[in-house]
């Protein structure tokens, strides 16, 4: 067997070297997301000949992997979590597969995987320089909202820190209470997802920005440097009936984005989770591609 460990933050600095020189584009490869989301989804960590290796649970109670990463023996390292797998008594399972770990998968292992696309989990990827610019007839609406909130709100962009960080989650407890997170099991796991992003904020090297308008905070987002070319946005929140709320705080922080990390080329904004809102929301912005992923099952 395979010994796992709870993430903890103090995982983060060996994590962090696997994953950068990995260089992978789904957000799921993100140290952040896995620790944020680490309780809801249990996961484990093991370092196995230079490769990480996490193992989590669904919301359904089905235990699955996530392709390894690493510069290690992947033959072995597969090997070896499909015997982790069948000591517990487990179906070996892999979730968030990319194509490109597919078509590795078939050249290790012909013949010995099933496979199925999950569109709910698929990442939006955006051009960094498009979500700046808002050029084109098909994001014209978003200039218009903007434009909006500009005429009517006397409003200040500023980026996250300490000062106001605590005034982000004020903001975030009244967005969760109006929407009464408690009483939907998706939102409650995003909020518990989203403490843990404000309890480690500096310690996990998250960036920031927040519109206030009138003095208050309205709206803010966080993120951080996915991989060498692309920007992973984690939480974006603002109050809805503010117009122009979400489209301002998008837009500012592509330009903070792209003038504190001039080498990035996309965004990646993550999933939608199967929200119909969010999606079509997320749709809106038409993205450059799709990050898709898919789930594993090993067939012997």
């Amino acid at each position: 067997m395979i010994t796992f460990k709870e993430i903890e933050i103090s995982d983060k600095g060996w994590i962090d070297a696997i994953l950068n020189a990995a260089d992978r584009p789904g957000c799921h490869y993100n140290f952040t997301n896995m620790f944020a989301w680490g309780n809801i989804y249990q996961y484990r960590v093991a370092k196995l000949e230079n490769c990480l290796v996490v193992k989590g649970w669904s919301l359904e109670g089905v235990p699955y992997y996530l392709y390894p990463a690493g510069e290690g023996d992947y033959p072995k390292v597969l090997e070896a979590m499909v015997e982790d797998a069948a000591s517990s008594g487990n179906e070996f399972r892999l979730a968030g597969l990319s194509d490109e770990n597919i078509a590795e998968i078939n050249t290790l292992f012909p013949d010995k995987f099933e496979y199925a696309k999950v569109r709910d989990s698929y990442d939006y990827v955006y051009l960094l320089d498009k979500l700046v610019t808002l050029s084109g007839r098909n994001l014209s609406a978003k200039r218009n909202h903007i434009n909006h909130f500009k005429r009517d709100n006397n409003w200040a962009f500023e980026q996250v820190s300490s000062e106001n960080i605590g005034e982000c989650w004020e903001m975030t407890v009244e967005w969760c209470n109006r929407r009464k997170c408690q009483y939907d099991i998706q939102l409650e796991n995003e909020s518990c997802a989203v403490r843990q992003c404000f309890d480690h904020f500096f310690e996990l090297g998250l960036e920031g920005g927040l519109i206030r308008s009138g003095g208050r905070v309205i709206a803010y987002t966080m993120g951080e440097k996915l991989n060498s070319d692309t920007y992973d946005i984690h939480i974006e929140k603002a109050f809805d009936e503010i117009q122009g709320a979400y489209q301002i705080i998008n837009h500012e922080f592509a330009i903070f984005i792209q003038e504190n990390h001039p080498e990035l080329i996309y965004v990646n904004r993550e999933e939608d989770m199967g929200q119909e809102g969010l999606r079509k929301a997320k749709l809106s912005y038409h993205p450059v591609r799709m990050e898709e992923k898919s789930w594993g099952k090993f067939a012997g």
